[in-house]
């Protein structure tokens, strides 16, 4: 009997000491040293990859935001503020119906086939929007000009990139909002493209957030 309660303490001490090493290693130490490397290497991906303006903090870098006027009594979807570069549409973020105390936008897609009637109604008005509020007085945006990214959404409804040619697109717009050549624009945009990852992953693409705290500045200098 005594050797059955000394065997039982012994192995409870040795669980015990395992659990208490295991804890510090992989509780302790290595969340410490991968939290240390991520910041010493990747401080600003570990953090969330911010976007800052004037000292602050205004946005991730990899999440997509609107750009959108106030809205007005009554209205559920408020008006793009067309002073700005403007993203892909979201028509796949859902909100948050469980814990209503914290206004969440749920990542998603729309889920739609190309045939649906939805679809195709979403991207028809996405599109006579995009060539109605482009179209300024001595350049007029066909239907021909708007890209594909222009009016549908990502999968999952946050990209906060969109092409060369959507950019572009909107350049007149922009210039004409903000009282300048669209020259000086266009070359704000040129200067923001990044290539495709690698040389071969993915499409050459434009950062609207990045995009429009430069032409904030750009503003400010003008």
């Amino acid at each position: 009997m005594n050797n059955s309660v000394a065997n039982t303490a012994r192995l409870l001490g040795a669980g015990l000491r395992a659990l208490l090493a295991l804890t510090l290693v992989t509780g302790v130490l290595y969340p410490l040293v991968v939290t240390g490397v991520a910041q010493g290497l990747f401080h600003g991906q570990a953090n969330g990859s911010p976007a800052e303006a004037d000292g602050r903090a205004v946005g991730s870098s990899l999440i997509g935001q609107p750009y959108d006027l106030p809205p007005k009594k009554g209205q559920d979807t408020p008006d793009p503020d067309l002073r700005w570069f403007q993203g892909r549409p979201a028509n796949g973020l859902g909100t948050n119906s469980v814990n209503t105390r914290y206004r969440l936008l749920l990542s998603g897609a729309t889920n739609l086939s190309a045939d649906d009637s939805t679809l195709v109604e979403q991207v028809r008005d996405a599109k006579a929007a995009v060539v109605r509020d482009n179209s300024v007085p001595g350049h007029t945006v066909k239907a021909s000009d708007v890209p594909a990214d222009a009016v549908t959404s990502s999968g999952s409804g946050l990209d906060p990139d969109i092409s060369p040619a959507y950019a572009e697109l909107q350049v007149h717009r922009v210039a004409a909002r903000n009282g300048l050549s669209a020259a000086r624009v266009e070359k704000l945009v040129r200067d923001h493209i990044t290539g495709r990852t690698l040389g071969f992953i993915g499409e050459p693409r434009v950062n609207v957030l990045e995009l429009n705290i430069a032409l904030e500045d750009l503003v400010s200098r003008h």
